[in-house]
């Protein structure tokens, strides 16, 4: 079965369960871009809790722009901004150290769109993952596809269902109890070579 996802930026772990578990991966590119979605942003587990990190962009003033059109805001620094709040949330994690050195560059390179930006960290965590990333891009949008899997709805931050996913030890699980369903960051760092396997064996709840 084909499944249809979108890019986002350090996808959330469902993102990632559809990922691995799908026969034939195809990530939409012809769709607009729109605002609190994963597109743009990630949840990580910081000491007070769920914590965002925005990605910013630029505003063309249109009403309606393709999201590979889209071009990332480098007037200010939030790469480091967002390292550094990664390294915070997760320094004393079991696997934050072997993984820092291959994550830290991602941080570092100024892309110019956000789509490429998502791909490169989507590429990434497949390596890291050990996960043999095939997949197409669609060539045109589709509404309602057919004979698809359609699972684009998981790039909406704002209303996703609770999956049910089997929970797994957290840097501050015991502060605030398990959080479902955050940045596949959250899922290596704490898991680390395990994820793989953790993955492979959750479902996604229908919306």
């Amino acid at each position: 079965m084909k499944t249809l996802i979108h890019p986002a930026y350090f996808p959330s772990v469902a993102h990632f369960v559809s990922l691995v578990n799908s026969e034939v991966l195809i990530f939409e590119a012809e769709d607009n871009y729109q605002k609190q979605t994963y597109r743009n942003r990630m949840y990580i587990y910081g000491a007070n809790g769920k914590q965002s990190l925005t990605v910013p962009i630029k505003h063309t003033g249109e009403n309606r722009q393709k999201y590979k059109d889209v071009r990332l805001e480098h007037s200010f620094n939030w790469q480091k901004q967002h390292w550094k709040s990664i390294q915070t949330a997760y320094r004393t994690s079991p696997f934050f150290e072997f993984y820092e050195d291959e994550l830290a560059p991602v941080f570092e390179k100024k892309h110019e769109f956000l789509m490429d930006l998502n791909f490169k960290t989507i590429e990434l965590i497949s390596d890291i993952l050990q996960t043999d990333l095939q997949f197409e891009k669609t060539t045109l949008f589709e509404k309602q596809p057919e004979n698809i899997n359609d699972l684009r709805w998981l790039i909406e931050a704002k209303r996703e269902p609770v999956h049910g996913f089997e929970t797994y030890t957290q840097v501050f699980g015991d502060k605030h109890g398990f959080l479902e369903n955050l940045s596949i960051l959250d899922l290596i760092f704490n898991e680390g070579p395990n994820s793989s396997s953790y993955l492979e064996n959750q479902k996604i709840k229908a919306r």
